[in-house]
């Protein structure tokens, strides 16, 4: 009998063949559920029914890593700003597809203690933005950033609505997936 270590892998049994293929696949999905540590200031952090995270059960999330998802924009006006505005940064789809978020509804909440519910749904139909740039430049707490949730309004005139304002959070950091 030859030791187990030189079998040729169509001589393992089926029950030796099922051990190895579910330690491969548990070790795989122990992977996917990791996100690469921030390195600079946490801007975001996404919690509640997610699959992958970084610390404590938490997705937390850098400039850096922000600025890895594909960058989107909308042109558009709001009812905060002057003008038309060009903003810039990741769609909101995006981010919950890479934590593997589940639910059907996010808990946005604002460095100013602003909270809004906003249904997942909203992201899918509506291309919502995580803006982190206006008109070019990064956004910083006093022009409504780091952060702020975007609604393409101008595009859909179904969003030119105070019910889709609301939803606007500007200075946002945290949303949690319920």
């Amino acid at each position: 009998m030859k030791p187990i270590g030189i079998r040729r892998i169509s001589e393992w049994s089926p029950l030796l063949m099922l051990v190895a293929v579910s330690a491969f696949l548990s070790s795989q999905s122990a992977v996917a559920r990791e996100l690469a540590r921030p390195t600079g200031t946490v801007l975001l952090t996404v919690t509640g029914n997610v699959d992958k995270t970084n610390q404590d059960g938490a997705a937390l999330f850098d400039r850096e890593m922000l600025a890895a998802f594909p960058l989107h924009r909308i042109v558009t006006t709001t009812p905060w700003t002057d003008g038309i505005k060009q903003f810039e940064g990741i769609l909101l789809r995006d981010l919950l597809r890479e934590v593997g978020a589940k639910g059907h509804s996010l808990h946005a909440s604002a460095l100013n203690d602003y909270r809004i519910e906003i249904p997942v749904s909203d992201a899918e139909q509506f291309g919502v933005l995580i803006a982190i740039r206006m008109d070019g430049q990064p956004l910083h707490r006093r022009d409504k950033g780091p952060l702020w949730i975007v609604y393409p309004r101008d595009s859909i005139p179904t969003l030119q609505d105070e019910r889709y304002d609301s939803r606007w959070v500007w200075q946002l950091h945290k949303i949690e997936v319920r």
